[in-house]
């Protein structure tokens, strides 16, 4: 049984839903600090003239504040965020089949960051036909620092191995999964394929909006 956990992210990249897809379960890991200008309330996408962020605003009352407290500021985002991907992808072959699934979730009545980044992710996960229990850390409890806390989500799951994004070797210690019989294996982001996108150079690091837009029903064949 494979365990992996990552913080929500607002409509993240492909890399993000590759660790989902080799997962039996996946952990929303929200109740760390939340950290400005990061991924978890923005992403890139594609526009003929360059790469754009995706930005939604948000309240930040203190330093300490958990992402999954974090509150979205009132305002035309969303009109603004439809608008920007309307302008972007209206000429991508998918556009047209897809843009409903994304735009009924701008409308949904919830003004918390995790809840919002949720709705996009498991929408993104029944396009891609992935079928990864999805839960929330807050439901394990867990304990200890913080890759204690890591041990503790495999050990309340039953899990054998441990899939992390490349990142986390600079704080994660690997005795201590040795010590707790789970495996830890590293996601290995290297060698995607190049797929059908607007506005040449090709770039990889953008949403996976962008491959949806573009791919459509293939889209889940440049997954790793």
């Amino acid at each position: 049984m494979t365990v992996s956990i990552l913080q929500s992210n607002y409509i993240p990249w492909k890399g993000y839903f590759d660790i989902i897809s080799k997962s039996d379960v996946f952990v929303i890991y929200d109740e760390v600090q939340f950290t400005k200008n990061d991924w978890r309330n923005r992403n890139l996408i594609k526009t003929q003239k360059r790469l754009e962020w995706l930005s939604i605003p948000v309240r930040q009352e203190n330093l300490h504040q958990k992402i999954f407290e974090t509150e979205i500021l009132q305002g035309n985002w969303i009109k603004k965020h439809k608008s920007t991907l309307q302008t972007n992808y209206g000429k991508a072959p998918y556009f047209k089949e897809y843009k409903d699934n994304f735009f009924e979730i701008y409308d949904f009545p919830t003004t918390n960051l995790s809840e919002i980044n949720r709705l996009f992710i498991e929408k993104i996960c029944f396009i891609l036909a992935i079928e990864t229990k999805i839960i929330d850390s807050r439901e394990l409890n867990l304990q200890g620092d913080k890759v204690e806390r890591l041990i503790d989500a495999c050990k309340k799951l039953n899990a054998t191995k441990y899939l992390s994004g490349p990142a986390a070797k600079n704080y994660i210690n690997e005795d201590l999964f040795n010590e707790n019989n789970i495996e830890l294996e590293w996601m290995d982001y290297s060698n995607y394929k190049e797929y059908n996108q607007l506005y040449p150079p090709f770039e990889h690091c953008v949403s996976i909006l962008d491959l949806i837009f573009n791919e459509g029903p293939n889209a889940r064949s440049f997954l790793k």
